[in-house]
């Protein structure tokens, strides 16, 4: 089939590298237009874009669909297939009816559950079991489209987002190979979703990521682990920002206030609503992470109280 491909962050690429690797021909590469990030506020390519340029993909990079040109472009490719991953930009009806087979999105929750921006982190965020692929046809909806195939993946009780990220870009990226045949044949099998069992995964924030300490310590664990990458949970140490990247619930009941610090051994313990939570990796402002042990063996925050 003749494929466009439609994606922007690193979580699209194993997909086109998937697709560039197969039978199949991807005749073109959408991404976001060109954006300055970082500190220097440099303009930098997206991973899609990069991944593209290597293989010598033609590149389009429209701001929106709206203009009669961005249709007539979509238009000369003459594709089966467009797949979209994590593109970022809306697709009217006209785009997603140009290819013959329209467009196939792939999806990082078990739909309907968690439509959004923000299925990964909120899937962690709300202490679920498991998440995992949907590929869906598209529509003009918010991840409404019907279910052409699930794949489930346990979350393991070390999982971060990052971590879960990188295992569902990969199991994504496979679920379509698996599908594509189907898709050439004519041969899929879709299911519609029961908006009565929707939930929605909003788009994260970081005021969101201040850690309530009086919330039981599974709680706060979740909100670290759900937060990382970003926007990274924090806290106060002395009215000044602490991130923490890492830590691990444990047995010992809380003796203290909510966010008040114990340490001993070189360990960083906080007490939370029911027990104390271990703080394994951290990062005061303007500095590295770190372990907490190296933290503390630098600085003295027994019996201070964080928040």
């Amino acid at each position: 089939m003749n494929i466009i491909f439609a994606g922007t962050p690193d979580f699209s690429v194993p997909t086109l590298q998937a697709l560039m690797a197969s039978q199949h021909h991807v005749c073109a590469v959408y991404t976001q237009p060109d954006r300055p990030a970082g500190r220097g506020r440099k303009v930098q390519l997206s991973p899609v874009k990069q991944c593209a340029l290597d293989a010598n993909i033609p590149i389009e990079q429209p701001v929106n669909f709206k203009s009669a040109a961005s249709i007539t472009t979509l238009e000369q490719y003459q594709a089966d297939l467009m797949i979209v991953v994590a593109y970022g930009i809306i697709l009217p009806d006209l785009v997603l009816n140009t290819p013959k087979f329209g467009c196939i999105n792939i999806h990082a929750s078990l739909l309907p559950r968690w439509r959004g921006a923000a299925p990964i982190q909120r899937a962690i965020l709300s202490g679920d079991k498991e998440t995992g692929i949907t590929l869906m046809q598209m529509d003009t909806g918010l991840d409404t489209g019907d279910m052409l195939s699930k794949t489930v993946l346990p979350i393991q009780p070390e999982d971060t987002s990052s971590s879960l990220h990188n295992k569902l870009s990969t199991l994504g990226a496979n679920a379509l190979i698996d599908l594509l045949p189907l898709v050439d044949a004519q041969q899929l099998s879709p299911s519609r979703q029961n908006n009565n069992e929707a939930t929605y995964a909003h788009k994260l924030s970081k005021q969101e990521a201040l850690i309530d300490w009086s919330k039981p310590a599974a709680d706060v664990q979740r909100s670290i682990q759900g937060y990382n990458p970003w926007p990274v949970a924090h806290t106060l140490l002395n009215n000044k920002p602490l991130r923490i990247w890492q830590a691990t619930v444990t047995q010992l009941p809380t003796s203290g206030q909510p966010g008040e610090v114990n340490t001993e051994k070189n360990k960083l313990f906080v007490a939370c609503g029911d027990y104390f939570i271990e703080v394994n990796e951290l990062q005061p402002a303007n500095k590295r992470r770190m372990s907490a042990s190296d933290y503390l063996s630098a600085h003295h925050i027994n019996a201070l109280t964080l928040g």
